[in-house]
Order: C-alpha cells, then sequence, then structure tokens
C-alpha cells in the first residue's frame, strides 16, 4: 500500500477494531463525488477521521475553516477532499485552488496524495517549491492546472512574471501555518494575498495558534467554521515517549548502541544543526550503519533521493534538522529519536508526530544531555506531563568519547576569526610586492626612456651640424636627427626618396641678407628607413638653399 493521504496524513484507519471506531460516520455520507469515493476504496479506507469528519461538510458548502489540527491527524484528506469535489467538473484551463506549505517535502506530499485521490478524475496539480527548475513550473502556471502546492519563497519568484497568474483563484489553503510563521513567511504570505482574489474559500489549518497567527486569521477568514481550538497542543494519541539522560559527548555512542542491540531498526533522527547531521551522518555511515541526511544545504534532488531510499527500506537512519519536521510521511515509521533536544515544544511536537501516523503505534526517544535539562523542562510543561527516564542496560555511560560530535561554537568563532586575521595578513603582504614590483618596474622604464631620450637628442645635435652646411644653423626636427639617431618608427623603405638619404625642395638662391630669416623649408626627405623632421626653417647668409 502507497504511502498516501491517510496512511501517512491519515484519510481513515483500516484496522476496525481501532480507537477510531468511535468516527462511525463513513465517507459515503460527506456528499463526496463518486469517484473520490472510489479513490478512497481503493486505497482501503472506509472512514473519516475526527478532524475529516468536522472539516470536510462545512468546507463542501463553501464555508472558511480554521482548524487546529495535530501532525499525522488526517488534514491533508481534510482539506483536499472539499476542494476535489468542488473542481471536478470544473475545465482545465485556469488555476483555481492554490495550497500554500512551509516546506517542498510537505508540498511534494501534499501532491502525491492529491494525485493519488484524484486518480479517476481530470482534476491536475502541481507543486511549485526552490531546489529545482523553473521551467516545469512555468509550464503548469500557462497550462492552468487546477492545484498549486507552494512554498511562498518559489511562488513570489514566479509571481514577478507575467505568466504566473492567480486571478482565478477560489479556494485558498494555508497548511502548517504556525510553522510559516517560525520560518518567517508571514510577510510573503502577505504579499502573496494581493495576488489572490478577495473572494475566496480560504481553509486554515495550524497546530498551534498563537497571537500572530490568530491575527492572520481574523484578516483572512469571512465567519470561518472552527474546529479544535481550544484542543492543547499535545503528541499524537499512540506514541511512547521517553528520555534518555546521557553526556553530550557519548550521544552518538548511545544512537549506535540502540541499533547494534536491534532495540530500533529504522529512525528518523533530528539533530539541532546542519553541522551536526552531518557529523552524525559521518560517524553512523563509517560504523556500517546505512543512512542518509536531509537538510537545508542539501540539493533537491540529493533530500528527494534520501527521502525515498528511506521509505524504501534502503536506508536505516535518515537524519534529519527540524526542515523536515514537517512534511516527511513514512509509513509505519516506527521510531523518531531527538538527537537534540528541541529548543522549543512546538517543534517536539512535531517531530515526534512523524511517528504513530493516523493513530497507529510509535517510539519517541530523546537524548538528553545535562545542559538540555532546562530545554526539556519547557517541553514536558508544554505536554503537560513528565516524560519517563530511561537508562540503556550495559552501556558504558562514563566511556571516553572517540571524538566530538561537534567543535564548540566559541572555538568554531576563534578558529574563523584567526583564519580572517591570517587571510588580512596574506592580503596586505601580496599588495606590498605589487608595490614594490610596480615601483622597480617604474625606475627601469625611465632608464631606458633617458637612453632613448638622449640618443635622439645627440642625434638631433649630429644632423643639425650637418645640415647647417656652410654656416646655416638647423632648428631640431629636420630629417637627419631622424636618420642619425637611429629611429625606424615607420620602417620599410632603406634609401630616401632622393635615392642618397636626402632631397632638397629648392636649389634656389635667396635674396634674404644674411642672418635673416630665410623662411625657406627645411628637408623633407626619409633616410635609414624613417621619415623625417620636414619643416625646420634655416637661416643663414645664403638664400633659399638645400638642406645638406
Amino acid at each position: 500500500m502507497r504511502p498516501v493521504a491517510g496512511q501517512g496524513d491519515g484519510v481513515a484507519l483500516r484496522d476496525p477494531l481501532s480507537s477510531f471506531t468511535r468516527c462511525i460516520v463513513p465517507f459515503g455520507s460527506l456528499k463526496l463525488h463518486p469517484d473520490l469515493l472510489k479513490a478512497i476504496k481503493e486505497l482501503g479506507f472506509a472512514r473519516p477521521t475526527p478532524i475529516q469528519a468536522d472539516a470536510i461538510p462545512p468546507a463542501i458548502e463553501g464555508r472558511d475553516i480554521l482548524a487546529c489540527a495535530m501532525t499525522g491527524s488526517g488534514k491533508t484528506a481534510a482539506f483536499l477532499l472539499p476542494i476535489l469535489n468542488q473542481l471536478i467538473a470544473r475545465p482545465r484551463g485556469r488555476t483555481l485552488a492554490l495550497i500554500l506549505t512551509p516546506t517542498r517535502e510537505l508540498a511534494a506530499q501534499i501532491l502525491e496524495d492529491l494525485n493519488d485521490l484524484s486518480v479517476h478524475t481530470p482534476i491536475s496539480g502541481a507543486a511549485i517549491f526552490g531546489g529545482v527548475g523553473m521551467g516545469p513550473q512555468e509550464h503548469a502556471f500557462r497550462t492552468g492546472v487546477h492545484v498549486l502546492v507552494a512554498t511562498p519563497g518559489r511562488l513570489l519568484d514566479h509571481l514577478r512574471h507575467p505568466y504566473a497568474k492567480l486571478d482565478a483563484i477560489e479556494h485558498l489553503v494555508l497548511d502548517e501555518a504556525d510553522r510559516m510563521l517560525d520560518m518567517g513567511f508571514l510577510p510573503d504570505i502577505k504579499r502573496i494575498l494581493k495576488f489572490i482574489p478577495a473572494k475566496r474559500q480560504t481553509l486554515f489549518f495550524s497546530a498551534t495558534m498563537p497571537a500572530p497567527i490568530l491575527q492572520l486569521t481574523r484578516d483572512m477568514l469571512h465567519n470561518p467554521a472552527t474546529i479544535n481550538l481550544e484542543r492543547k497542543s499535545a503528541p499524537a494519541v499512540g506514541i511512547t515517549q521517553a528520555v534518555y539522560p546521557v553526556p553530550q559527548e557519548l550521544k552518538s555512542l548511545l544512537l549506535l548502541a540502540l541499533f547494534e542491540r536491534n532495540l530500533v531498526n529504522e529512525a528518523l533522527v533530528f539533530t539541532r544543526t546542519k553541522h551536526r547531521a552531518n557529523r552524525l551522518w559521518e560517524f553512523l555511515t563509517k560504523r556500517g550503519i546505512q543512512a542518509a541526511r536531509i537538510h537545508g544545504n542539501r540539493s533537491q534532488g540529493q533530500r528527494t533521493e534520501a527521502l525515498a531510499g528511506f521509505k524504501a527500506g534502503q536506508y536505516r537512519v535518515l537524519v534529519a534538522t527540524d526542515i523536515a519536521s514537517r512534511g516527511i510521511d513514512v509509513e509505519e515509521l516506527g521510531h523518531v529519536v531527538n538527537f537534540d533536544v528541541p529548543l522549543v515544544a512546538e517543534d517536539y511536537i512535531h517531530r515526534v508526530g512523524r511517528t504513530a501516523r493516523a493513530e497507529t503505534t510509535g517510539d519517541a526517544f530523546t537524548f538528553v544531555a545535562p545542559d538540555e535539562e532546562n530545554d526539556l523542562r519547557t517541553i514536558e510543561r508544554a505536554v503537560g506531563k513528565r516524560l519517563p527516564r530511561v537508562t540503556l542496560p550495559d552501556f558504558d555511560y562514563s566511556a571516553k568519547s572517540s571524538g566530538q560530535l561537534e567543535v564548540p561554537l566559541a572555538e568554531r568563532i576563534a578558529k574563523i576569526r584567526s583564519q580572517r586575521a591570517e587571510d588580512r595578513v596574506r592580503q596586505k603582504a601580496k599588495e606590498q610586492r605589487r608595490a614594490g614590483g610596480g615601483a622597480a618596474s617604474g625606475g627601469q622604464q625611465g632608464s631606458q626612456h633617458s637612453a632613448r631620450s638622449g640618443s635622439s637628442n645627440s642625434s638631433r645635435s649630429s644632423s643639425s651640424t650637418s645640415q647647417s652646411g656652410s654656416g646655416n644653423t638647423s632648428r631640431p626636427g629636420s630629417a637627419s636627427a631622424y636618420s642619425a639617431g637611429g629611429n625606424t618608427s615607420r620602417s620599410g623603405s632603406p634609401s630616401s626618396r632622393s635615392g642618397q638619404g636626402q632631397s632638397s625642395r629648392s636649389s634656389r638662391p635667396s635674396s634674404a641678407p644674411a642672418g635673416s630669416s630665410s623662411g625657406g623649408r627645411g628637408t623633407s626627405g626619409r633616410s635609414g628607413g624613417g621619415r623625417s623632421g620636414g619643416g625646420g626653417r634655416s637661416s643663414g647668409s645664403g638664400g633659399r638653399g638645400p638642406s645638406a
């Protein structure tokens, strides 16, 4: 049997002798479409869970719903079935229902449940979440699937584009609203509401009802049918809870001992941080325990593979952070282990809610180090009882750990600061080397420039003497200055235009008196492959005469 809405998020119970036999209303009495009833029957379910029996009738009538529903109570089908019932005859081409969820895993699970329940209907759906390409999701918008199941962040990414339209939404669902509040999605939800028609049906489900959530419900809901609002947040019935006091450094060895003694066959293990999840996964795999990990730094493909492998029995352990405490739905998961004590009671309730789904049974173990006792007492006050303490026989609680699972935060901060200081020193030294190299290069280039300048000036001086001929003095810039200096900036002609390296533009004598400026033009020839400077004026007793 596939894990669907019911086995995981509970459409109903198979066992007629279970505690849910008190819920005697069959699905057939809930005015659901025959095609939906056919799918429910094929999935092996006959009676709804209490949250389904309470929520489905008013939702089918079109009323808003405000429900406080614990994890594993069957709330997914409680909002899916009435929506599917109303969309079953609607043509495809416009998106009519939007379901907002806090995590990718929960979005994927809801879509899987939707597909299972609508298998005999033409209703289509798609999931919108990050970590995967936007192309197929864009296609879902453009084709107008009936139902979108989305995380707020990725949905807003799409809403920046004109193809993403939510102006035809008739049904809006907020699932795990308290978790979305914890994850900081409340501003995103308010932004999304601006894209959705004000006239709609809203179904609001949350495990807890903190003040910001209650305020949001007042803004979103109109005369809602309220369900279980007085219920105190607590783990689902059927969960056996126990606490294992253990030093922080021995938690890994205690978990390993539980697996090696077959006291735990498979387990979903929660850690407080991604770093600890990685280190615990590494510890277990090195000791022969098949394990996978799932947290925010893993790609969507890696997270999907890990969850699928755990469901299929490929891995005995799935190590996760709280990102996975909502949305993991595993059939008959027997054990949940809190490797670290959750910081808030709500996280504890949702973690342990991964077992004992749909009123089955399961065990929830919590490893408590001495410095976590205060957090544990907070949880015990929230659940209304003191959790039993358990010790593992023949386990050496005084043993020395083989190594730290996690470097203490103070040490990590000190190491980061030291590394940054070393980086700054290396960068400063690198800049100094660059500055010194630049100065040396500039000095060398200056020496070479001076040498070239001296050679050129010498050449020009020689050419002046050469050009003066019989007492004439040539100003710098004459042709021979370039030839004598050896400049070959415009090479290509080994000889001058005259064939002798110089040419005279005029040989007529000048009538200008001696010492006056003749106004004549100097040489304009090419010599030695270089172009002459031409245009210099000569003075002397001669008139306009040839350059030497």
